[in-house]
């Protein structure tokens, strides 16, 4: 259940929300027409989760705050608590409801978005400058992120010809790895963040999707893979 909250006065202008389900309550607070603080806490029981749920909303309304129902939960931008890394209750609502399955929220299965140190270092810097900037040109944060921060070589998907694609692997194997798995790190990472995904990012994502097989696994997308590839289409 998702609720929020403003508290205003002469010197104040603040916002509160919460999301409890399950064993878990995330908060989202700060000042409005800012990011904001996200915060965690996991809980034992369905019971005990609910409880703590409803005491801290009882706090806030105590304290002057004043339930929002048109709150627009859509229009936040999401990044995570660092010691929980990737979760439900840290990512856009659409992110949530597209991308049901758990790997996107696993930091260990190399398949999945941000399971790789690749993916992981991906999805972390581009949270970093979201909070600093609150803003980053998708479409060529892979390119800069490998070449300007990394001091690497991007190689984007110019063909997806398979001797071409091995040729080219056979002296840059290391950077056409990473091109591809910060590539579509970055799609999937827009989405968590922002609920939205530049076509032009989408579609190269897509292309190194279908390149890290054929390197890999013989062109077939693995059934991870091809789950990714399926959702980043649909969206």
């Amino acid at each position: 259940m998702k609720k929020a909250f403003t508290y205003q006065d002469e010197k104040s202008n603040k916002f509160w929300t919460i999301d409890y389900s399950g064993l878990t309550i995330g908060v989202h607070y700060g000042k409005n027409g800012t990011i904001g603080k996200y915060e965690i806490k996991e809980f034992s029981s369905r019971e005990d989760c609910e409880k703590e749920a409803k005491k801290l909303i009882a706090s806030k309304m105590k304290k002057g705050y004043q339930e929002n129902h048109i709150y627009d939960f859509d229009n936040c931008l999401y990044v995570d608590v660092g010691e929980y890394g990737p979760h439900p209750k840290t990512s856009h609502p659409r992110f949530v409801a597209h991308f049901i399955e758990e790997f996107y929220y696993d930091c260990g299965d190399e398949e999945a978005p941000f399971g790789s140190d690749e993916g992981s270092d991906t999805l972390n810097e581009m949270q970093e400058i979201i909070r600093k900037k609150h803003t980053i040109d998708f479409a060529t944060f892979p390119k800069h992120l490998i070449e300007s921060l990394w001091g690497m070589h991007y190689i984007a998907v110019d063909t997806l010809d398979e001797k071409t694609v091995r040729d080219i692997a056979k002296e840059h194997e290391m950077d056409m790895l990473q091109s591809d798995m910060v590539t579509y790190a970055t799609a999937f990472g827009q989405i968590k963040i922002t609920g939205k995904l530049d076509s032009d990012l989408k579609k190269n994502a897509l292309l190194a999707l279908k390149r890290f097989a054929i390197m890999y696994s013989s062109g077939k997308l693995t059934a991870t893979q091809q789950t990714m590839y399926n959702n980043l289409l649909t969206f």
